[in-house]
């Protein structure tokens, strides 16, 4: 009998980087998500078969159980090892499921472009803790590393504050539906950031934050708080300042549209997948007209 997990995709707002240190941010469980389906298989192995959101196949593998129980971590991973490693994590929090005598036939289904950057690792991982009745959280400390707020939006269906305390995820479901969502946009840069390397930039390049906490406290909170589009406008603004600083990089509106009527914020890692553009007219056809052909609406994306 088939088995069936879903996991919600994730757009971070505020907080990007900072965010692995203590950061509040505000984070927005996307309509778009991963589906996890689990079947029975041949003996002691797993069938894996991971699918775009066009079903075109994107990554097909069979791995054996003891491929997952004696797997050394080295670096450099491939696709492959990647899963293994997750797996091979997943059953040292839950040893009970590689016991059984048959293996499995395990799919996956992404309901976006892979390449957009929504969560692919993050909803597996979700979805896999679900699958094994284990921690996400913890399976995402033991594999992958990073904040655990891709976590948090895969498992919500509503806005929610996220805060990294002593290490622990605290998450906090609010309210955020402002009026002028209409003027709110996600537009792809047309390239995968990749966030492991983000963040090593991140450490590398970071220097004492301190001041800078609770001022980002301080306007993600204003964020969720915002009455106007103008106000929210601000809040952005002056938040991809602090970033800027703090990065040492210019903002994507300084670097790519520094003639934009309007505020756009870079979401999660800085350079690449999605930026946020607020205007009060449609923006479109100014972003196409500079080559980025996918904009999607604040109603189309967000739960």
């Amino acid at each position: 009998m088939e088995k069936t997990f879903y996991s919600n995709g994730k757009l971070l707002i505020t907080g990007e980087y900072l965010v692995l240190d203590g950061a509040k941010s505000l984070a927005l469980p996307t309509k778009f998500g991963q589906y996890l389906k689990v079947n029975s298989g041949d003996l002691s192995q797993i069938h894996w078969t991971s699918f775009d959101f066009d079903n075109s196949i994107w990554f097909e593998e069979t791995i054996s159980f003891d491929e997952i129980i004696n797997f050394k971590v080295s670096d450099n991973l491939t696709q492959r090892e990647t899963l293994i490693k997750i797996l091979h994590e997943a059953h040292l929090l839950n040893a009970d499921f590689l016991k059984s005598s048959l293996g499995y036939s395990i799919s996956t289904v992404l309901t976006f472009p892979k390449l957009w950057g929504l969560g692919t690792s993050s909803t597996l991982i979700n979805n896999i803790a679900q699958w094994l009745q284990i921690d996400a959280f913890t399976l995402l400390k033991n594999s992958f590393g990073g904040s655990g707020y891709d976590i948090a939006c895969a498992q919500n269906n509503t806005p929610i504050l996220y805060q990294l305390e002593n290490g622990l995820p605290i998450v906090e479901n609010v309210n955020f539906n402002p009026e002028f969502t209409d003027s709110i946009y996600f537009v792809y840069l047309n390239k995968k950031q990749s966030s492991k390397t983000a963040i090593e930039n991140y450490y590398k390049n970071k220097k004492n934050l301190d001041d800078k906490f609770p001022k980002l406290n301080e306007i993600t909170s204003a964020v969720l708080n915002s009455n106007s589009l103008e106000e929210f406008c601000d809040l952005l603004d002056k938040h991809e300042k602090v970033m800027s600083e703090i990065l040492e990089l210019p903002t994507v509106k300084e670097n790519l549209f520094s003639d934009f009527d309007g505020s756009i914020k870079s979401l999660g890692a800085w350079g690449g997948d999605f930026v946020m553009a607020v205007s009060k007219d449609n923006p479109t056809a100014y972003f196409e007209n500079k080559g980025y052909k996918t904009i999607v609406t604040y109603k189309d994306m967000i739960l």
